[in-house]
C-alpha cells in the first residue's frame, strides 16, 4: 500500500508548522491551578491514558508502507498525541489529581487496532479521533475552569487536523477496491462506531453532563462527523 511521496508533503509541512506554533506559544499558565468536578477528573484521566501510547505499532507500519514523507508525518502525529497526554497530565496535576496507569477501554482499543496492517489500524484509530473531536469540543465550550478550557482547545485544534489527515490516507488506500469491499468496510466501520460511542457515552456520561453536553447530543455530533468520513473514504472514484 505505497503512496507517492509527494502526496503527503503538504501534510508534513502542516504538522511541522503546528509544532513550531506550539514552541512559540509555550505552555499554559499551570500556576493558575484548576478546579474540576470529580466526574471530569475521572474522564480526563481515562482520555489521558488513551493519548499516552508510544505509537510504535503505527510508526512501524507507516515505515513498511514505503513512503518516507508519510512516515515522518506519522511520527509528528504520534508526537502530538503524546503532547496531548502531557497537557492532560499537567492539567490533572494542576487540579490536584494524578494520572492513572491504564484503563480497560484503552487496552481493548489498542488490541483491536493492532490486529492487522496499517489500513486496519487507521480505520480503528479514526473512531477515536472522531470521538475526540466531540469530547474536547464539549469540554472546551462547557467547562467553567479557564485552564481546562485552554487545554481542551489546544487539543481540539490538533484533532481538527488529525481527522482529515487520516481520512486522506484511508481514502487513497481504498482506491481500486470493489464497491462490494467498500460497502462491507462501511458496514463494519459503523458497527465499530456504535460500540465506541456507546462505551464513551456510558463511561463519560456524567462528565459530559457536567460540561453541558448530554449523551444524546454527544452521540449525534460523533455520528454526524463520522458520516462524512465514511462517505469520503469509501466512495467510488
Amino acid at each position: 500500500m505505497t503512496v507517492d511521496t509527494g502526496d503527503f508533503t503538504a501534510w508534513l509541512r502542516d504538522f511541522e508548522g503546528a509544532a513550531l506554533l506550539r514552541d512559540t506559544w509555550g505552555d499554559p499558565d499551570w500556576s493558575r491551578g484548576a478546579r474540576l468536578e470529580p466526574a471530569l477528573v475521572r474522564s480526563l484521566q481515562r482520555f489521558q491514558v488513551g493519548e499516552d501510547g508510544d505509537g510504535a505499532s503505527l510508526t512501524a507500519k507507516a515505515d513498511q508502507a514505503g513512503d518516507r514523507v508519510y512516515a515522518e508525518t506519522i511520527r509528528l502525529f504520534v508526537a502530538e498525541e503524546r503532547e496531548h497526554a502531557r497537557l492532560l497530565g499537567r492539567l490533572l496535576e494542576a487540579a490536584g489529581a494524578a494520572t492513572i496507569p491504564g484503563h480497560w477501554t484503552d487496552a481493548a482499543f489498542v488490541r483491536l487496532r493492532r490486529l492487522l496492517g496499517l489500513r486496519t489500524e487507521l480505520v480503528v484509530l479514526m473512531l477515536a479521533e472522531v470521538v475526540a473531536l466531540a469530547y474536547y469540543r464539549a469540554v472546551r465550550d462547557g467547562v467553567r475552569d479557564p485552564l481546562a478550557a485552554e487545554v481542551a482547545g489546544r487539543i481540539l485544534a490538533d484533532e481538527l487536523r488529525h481527522v482529515p489527515f487520516h481520512r486522506d490516507r484511508l481514502r487513497r488506500s481504498f482506491e481500486g477496491c470493489s464497491r462490494r469491499s467498500r460497502t462491507a468496510v462501511a458496514a463494519l466501520w459503523w458497527l465499530l462506531l456504535a460500540g465506541a460511542v456507546t462505551v464513551v457515552a456510558l463511561d463519560h456520561g456524567h462528565a459530559l453532563r457536567g460540561v453541558g453536553a448530554s449523551r444524546t447530543a454527544f452521540a449525534r455530533e460523533v455520528v454526524t462527523a463520522f458520516r462524512g468520513v465514511v462517505a469520503d473514504v469509501t466512495r467510488a472514484a
